[in-house]
């Protein structure tokens, strides 16, 4: 149950930085291609992201999120 309510915990976005090693501007535009998760809309100004599907990017990069499948 734990692991459950954990990988549904999200993350801002300076916890995305940190955890990516990404800077602000590369996260945005690797969203803008389809090759990193977007993040879900908190607030009129503020997002985060999922730990699951930062997880699932950590795990394999180069392929969890293909920019030829985002049209």
């Amino acid at each position: 149950m734990k692991e459950d309510i954990e990988s549904r915990r999200l993350l801002r976005r300076q916890e995305v930085e940190s955890l990516t090693g990404l800077s602000r501007a590369t996260l945005y535009a690797m969203m803008a291609e389809g090759r990193f998760p977007k993040p879900l809309r908190l607030g009129r100004r503020s997002v985060g992201w999922r730990l699951s599907d930062i997880d699932d990017w950590l795990a394999a990069p180069e392929r969890a999120y293909d920019p030829a499948a985002v049209k």
